[in-house]
């Protein structure tokens, strides 16, 4: 039985475990602490911090792990491709692509200015550096994750707090500015096999109105892509993994479509965090966590024959609260019993900051105007 170790054990990585479980592997997973509902379902689980490569390697060896991996974490992907690189494992992406993936601003750099598809930007580690994009532009950390510490900016005041906010989430100590694209948001998951883009699903991005660039819905398909846009797009991306080094395997990037024309605003070599395999196995007949693992495991890509798509349309819906609350699931009971669901907390328990804002606590899934599947 071959043995796979799971960087984490957020509800995402849970996903991961338990598809892995469905195929009949052994499934260890590693975090810093027990603070996911992952570690529930894994068969082994230990805390350790998978950012530390010595002990994570000694985990590996002593386990004699076969693969391992992680499922919507910008932070232990260049860690998972290091670590297989090292021991020789199996991988869809080198280190070094993974790297250029998790820094927006190496990300941006690598496309280039004048890669059709990019977004102009800046690179910035001090407020003595002036911005030279034109307000209205957005401010971000060079390097974080989940929409943290990202700002729309109008005016220098407001350029200046900006600024701090993002160099307090940035690792780096670097903050891009970038073009404000006045456009539509859509999050796109792709496949990548041989340098080919064997599968592209695009779906909207209905974020909260209070807090900029927080997810509250996925909707399939994408309703802003026109046939001339989406063939851009598609065209637009694989050229882009080709600049970065995703030759193979998932890929997931968020992207704005204004006047029919796309922007990467990321672009990284993981599924995404948002729990989207699950809508997009019921709308594509792919269910992209079993061809992930796959994939990676056997070299099986027979999954992709399974990619029909439906006339039907599907949403994700999260439910998020501020963090270091109690969560609460009562205004959304009728939705829990009534949808495919999932809550990320029992009722009651503390919310767990990750962004710092507005948190997913849990998810429903409904096909149309809120039909059961």
């Amino acid at each position: 039985m071959k043995k796979v170790l799971i960087f984490g054990v957020a509800p995402v990585q849970m996903d991961a475990i338990i598809e892995l479980k469905k195929q009949g592997y052994e499934v260890h997973a590693i975090a810093q602490k027990r603070d996911g509902v992952g570690a529930d379902y894994a068969d082994f689980f230990e805390e350790i911090n998978f950012m530390d490569t010595d002990k994570t390697i000694e985990y590996i060896k002593k386990h004699n792990i076969d693969v391992v991996y992680s499922v919507g974490s910008d932070l232990a992907m260049p860690q998972a491709s290091k670590i297989s690189e090292m021991l020789d494992m199996p991988r869809f992406v080198s280190e070094e692509t993974a790297r250029i993936c998790n820094n927006k601003t190496i990300m941006r750099q690598t496309l280039g200015n004048d890669f059709e598809g990019n977004v102009k930007f800046q690179v910035v580690d001090s407020l003595e550096q002036k911005p030279t994009l034109v307000y209205p532009f957005i401010v971000k950390p060079a390097d974080s994750q989940g929409q943290r510490g990202i700002t729309i900016v109008n005016n220098e005041d407001e350029y200046k707090e900006a600024f701090e906010l993002a160099l307090s989430y940035s690792r780096s100590g670097l903050v891009i500015n970038e073009a404000y694209i006045r456009g539509t948001e859509i999050s796109v998951n792709c496949y990548m096999l041989d340098g080919k883009m064997v599968f592209m699903e695009s779906s909207d991005r209905d974020t909260w109105d209070e807090y900029f660039g927080l997810i509250h819905k996925h909707e399939l398909p994408a309703k802003v892509l026109t046939e001339n846009s989406e063939n851009k797009l598609r065209e637009i991306l694989e050229n882009a993994c080709k600049k970065v080094g995703i030759n193979n395997g998932p890929m997931y990037a968020q992207v704005k479509v204004e006047n029919d024309t796309p922007y990467i605003i990321e672009i990284t070599p993981r599924l995404d965090g948002c729990h989207m395999w699950n809508i997009l196995t019921k709308y594509t007949g792919v269910n992209l966590l079993k061809l992930v693992f796959n994939h990676l495991l056997n070299g099986d890509t027979s999954e992709l024959d399974n990619y029909n798509r439906k006339k039907e349309d599907y949403t994700l819906e999260f439910i998020c609260q501020e963090p270091n609350t109690a969560a609460k699931y009562g205004d959304y009971k009728e939705e829990l019993e009534k949808f495919e669901s999932f809550c990320y907390y029992k009722e009651g328990d503390n919310i767990r900051p990750v962004n710092n804002q507005y948190e997913k606590i849990g998810y429903f899934i409904y096909k149309g105007d809120k039909q059961v599947i």
